[in-house]
């Protein structure tokens, strides 16, 4: 696959085909070369992962509700789900492992008190707070960030907020993006999507992180990367690393995030899962 670039748009040559991508128009991020090496200033936010939990069980069907609307904020998750963990990592990153009360439910059996006192939408994640009841995973993140204590999560500098915030309307084009390819079985497409990837890592060059430092835009994201490096790498026998520095980067720093790894699941247990909702042939009725 080759990349070139004109007027903030990649254009790349997949079987002799020449294709572009124009997510980001006013960007011109895939325009932007910086050096490979540079020094590392991950955030403070790092640190506050530090704090150890326990996790609690989860909760089915068959299980009692906590107390509801007590004045104690509770996040709402799955252990399995990319949007939850997106919440669960930023109450991490913050430090709030003691201020925000984890309820983990099970997606599969779900609890009926959940929709009917809880959250009418009946999905994950949501946030109770201040008597109230909030839910879409990229809100909650700001959210979380906003009116909690603890550092921030995304920057002051006007660049890196317009740069961040456009990152943040791409995520869900992204994940159409691959498993899109997955459906159809078109690795070129998605490695298309993991070329935009890589150029947006580029854009700033005083950390390894999408902004520079630790931010909202890399805890979007990494739950999906989280998924689909071992099912590309196990399934496809493609790694998605190869040929781009910056992700390779970005995954090996974004391993080391306590708040982060403490969120992360089994990689076999994504291959299976993947496997399941990407490999199995419908059942004829």
């Amino acid at each position: 696959m080759a990349l070139s670039c004109h007027h903030g748009i990649i254009h790349y040559t997949c079987n002799n085909k020449v294709k572009s991508r124009n997510f980001f128009p006013n960007s011109g991020f895939a325009c932007i070369k910086k050096p490979l090496i540079y020094p590392l200033h991950i955030s403070a936010a790092t640190a506050s992962g530090n704090v150890k939990e326990v996790l609690p069980p989860v909760l089915d069907s068959s299980s009692d509700p906590p107390a509801i609307f007590d004045g104690t904020p509770k996040l709402y998750i799955s252990y399995t789900c990319p949007y939850a963990q997106r919440t669960w990592i930023t109450r991490n990153c913050k430090g709030l492992q003691e201020t925000i009360k984890l309820v983990p439910i099970d997606l599969k059996n779900r609890p009926s008190w959940y929709k009917e006192k809880v959250y009418p939408e009946n999905k994950v994640p949501s946030l109770e707070h201040n008597n109230e009841v909030k839910g879409e995973s990229l809100d909650l993140i700001r959210y979380i960030d906003q009116n909690f204590p603890g550092p921030s999560l995304f920057p002051d500098d006007p660049s890196k907020g317009e740069f961040g915030e456009e990152l943040l309307s791409f995520t869900g084009s992204f994940h159409k993006a691959v498993t899109t390819s997955l459906k159809e079985n078109r690795i070129d497409e998605a490695g298309a999507a993991f070329d935009d990837i890589e150029s947006a890592l580029s854009k700033f060059d005083d950390g390894p992180f999408f902004l520079g430092q630790l931010s909202l835009v890399d805890i979007a994201y990494v739950p999906f990367v989280e998924r689909y490096q071992p099912f590309f790498s196990e399934v496809k026998k493609y790694d998605i690393r190869v040929g781009r520095p910056k992700l390779a980067l970005w995954i090996e720093e974004m391993n080391k995030i306590e708040a982060y790894k403490q969120t992360q699941r089994d990689a076999k247990e994504h291959v299976e899962s993947y496997k399941n909702r990407f490999l199995k042939s419908p059942v004829s009725s």
